[in-house]
């Protein structure tokens, strides 16, 4: 049986990020205790860096909780500084909920991460005006891709308007 728990000083980062400002360390630990619904990661940054771009999401909500350090939130047009035991909600929508960490401390900021897991998502990052579409439908089959929001084509772009040629 699978142990249904962790201890937080236990666990192995095995997602590790070193690209500029974006460089963090993350324990990925959901499916070592069981969870199917919810993704469950302990992220630390060093200080001055950020896990991931200002981004929202369409279909996953996800919730923060401050363990160690401090830090900064952008979140919509706002930004709120950051402390130990601080919880962050970050709902589904728009740019108007688009969030980022940034640690602005002189230590490593560690925080755990809980979301609900979803099959299908959609991610828009406002500073850089992309859109991310992600999809999977097993764990060797999936659709991951970023587009430029202004590349927008019309529903009908690159359709012929005739009916399809075919035996009938």
């Amino acid at each position: 049986m699978t142990k249904p728990f962790v201890n937080l000083d236990e666990v192995q980062f095995d997602d590790i990020e070193e690209n500029g400002f974006y460089t963090s360390r993350r324990a990925l630990f959901s499916a070592q205790i069981g969870a199917r619904k919810l993704g469950y990661n302990l992220t630390e940054l060093p200080p001055g860096k950020s896990q991931c771009p200002f981004h929202s999401h369409r279909e996953e909500e996800e919730m923060f909780l401050v363990l160690e350090g401090e830090g900064e939130l952008r979140f919509g047009e706002h930004r709120f500084k950051l402390r130990r035991h601080d919880v962050i909600a970050c709902p589904t929508g728009g740019a108007e909920v688009a969030h980022q960490i940034i640690n602005t401390g002189k230590t490593p900021l560690r925080y755990l991460s809980l979301s609900n897991v979803s099959s299908t998502e959609v991610c828009e990052y406002p500073d850089s005006q992309k859109v991310g579409v992600f999809a999977s439908t097993s764990s060797t089959s999936g659709l991951r891709k970023l587009f430029r929001a202004e590349a927008a084509v019309a529903y009908y772009d690159r359709e012929s308007l005739d009916p399809p040629a075919g035996d009938a």
